[in-house]
């Protein structure tokens, strides 16, 4: 890996040191753009990303698989040297995985606004003036375009003119469709699992939870808290019990915890009693020894504003370009013509049409996966994303719906599905010998 970063130490600052791991290994690129002009109109000085990767990269660098994270994930996916915790998607990298290291190169970066060695709020801000302050909530404003974008860049400075599949869940899954509209000839396929093309009400309004709670806690400092002795520890906490009650299901609750009391001999009081209010109580304890908060807002919020119908276009000569179409497209379709009688979705028309505008630059092979149990981010949105794919002009859209008990946790907790069909798809020869015709053979 000729001309890759040397692997580093990056401190997770938003973390109180007494409650931090030893800060992970990942490497670093930072990206030669100064400054790095943002979607909603603010700049970075410059931008640094944080990755790990598995398997060779062969000579043409033409077997890369980005792999985009959810929220509050890092980049450590898979254990490797350095590094040796299980990952956040240890079962599916790997030999012989669905994301195979034998046959594959396989990226997975923080996002900007991470806490694990990425740009984001915590380090000093250089443009404010007088004594050294950091960022906090002066950070701007950052979207899942942003994130792609400073993907992209970083992979064509290390010499990775187009990737062979982004693959990604949650928000992963949102950066794939990203990925795929804006850089199309530069993805060869995607796969999304339980994402949306656009935040539903439902799930801004469980995540403005979250960062209400957060907010609530009086060591938050509106955001600077960094410098402090005190740490809102108990916000954080909070915020990932809501998540954690939002990412699983109530019949995984019934098979898994019933109504068992966590001890049958003790008093009854307000205290956790039951067993199901122990596990939340322990994820938020977790997270507060491995996250910072002002990065769950930034990240959470660029959630909410994700919408596939406002797509960014940009000047295919200036990567940094970036101007706002009225529907968001370059290639518009025929609404009128563009019939599709299964479409049972839940959204307005008008704005389905302008979704369907937003994701006709994605022409790739397509791999969607929904979870009948989630509720987050619910499987009708799956089925939007398909319909809207197939209403542009895709072909290649293939789309499934797993019958779970886990939730939206069914994307790392549901190996034997999850992970066959994204094998399958990535593995699948696709040919396309006639123009806008594609053939399929297996391997």
């Amino acid at each position: 890996m000729a001309g890759f970063p040397e692997l580093l130490f990056r401190p997770t600052i938003g973390v109180p040191p007494r409650l931090a791991d030893k800060p992970p290994a990942f490497f670093t690129h930072s990206l030669n753009i100064n400054p790095f002009k943002l979607h909603l109109g603010g700049t970075l000085p410059s931008v640094d990303i944080a990755y790990e990767s598995w398997g060779a990269l062969n000579e043409a660098k033409d077997n890369v698989i980005l792999l985009t994270t959810v929220v509050s994930a890092s980049p450590h996916a898979k254990i490797r040297p350095g590094n040796r915790k299980d990952g956040w998607w240890e079962k599916f990298i790997g030999p012989g995985r669905p994301l195979d290291s034998n046959k594959h190169h396989i990226i997975c970066t923080n996002v900007i606004g991470g806490c694990f060695g990425s740009t984001e709020p915590s380090p000093i801000d250089p443009i404010e003036t007088g004594s050294p302050t950091r960022y906090g909530l002066n950070f701007p404003m950052i979207t899942i375009w942003d994130m792609v974008r400073a993907q992209f860049q970083m992979l064509e400075a290390l010499g990775i003119r187009k990737v062979r599949s982004v693959v990604g869940s949650s928000m992963g899954g949102m950066q794939a469709l990203a990925a795929a509209a804006l850089f199309p000839d530069k993805v060869g396929r995607i796969v999304s699992i339980s994402a949306a093309a656009r935040s539903h009400p439902y799930s801004i309004a469980l995540r403005h939870a979250q960062r209400q709670v957060l907010m609530s806690d009086p060591n938050w400092q509106n955001g600077n808290y960094y410098d402090s002795d005190k740490f809102p520890s108990n916000g954080l906490s909070l915020a990932r019990q809501i998540g954690t009650i939002t990412y699983r299901s109530g019949p995984e609750w019934e098979l898994r915890f019933g109504r068992k009391r966590a001890n049958p001999n003790a008093k009854r009081g307000f205290k956790s009693d039951f067993m199901i209010e122990t596990y939340p109580e322990h994820q938020g304890k977790k997270w507060q020894g491995q996250y910072d908060p002002n990065s769950h807002l930034y990240i959470s919020r660029a959630m909410d504003m994700f919408d596939m119908a406002e797509r960014p276009f940009k000047d295919s000569n200036d990567m940094d370009a970036l101007l706002l179409s009225t529907v968001g497209s370059q290639r518009r379709v025929d609404i009128e013509n563009s019939k599709n009688d299964n479409d049972h979705t839940q959204t307005d028309n008008n704005h389905t049409h302008h979704l369907i505008n937003g994701m006709s630059a994605i022409q790739c092979p397509a791999l969607v996966i929904g979870v009948k149990s989630d509720f987050v981010i619910p499987s009708w949105q799956q089925k939007e994303i398909a319909t809207c794919l197939r209403s542009g002009g895709n072909h290649q859209v293939t789309h499934f719906e797993i019958d779970g008990v886990y939730g939206h946790d069914t994307i790392s907790l549901d190996f034997a599905n999850v992970g066959s069909a994204v094998k399958g798809h990535l593995e699948i020869d696709i040919r396309h010998p006639v123009p806008g015709m594609w053939s399929i053979s297996e391997r």
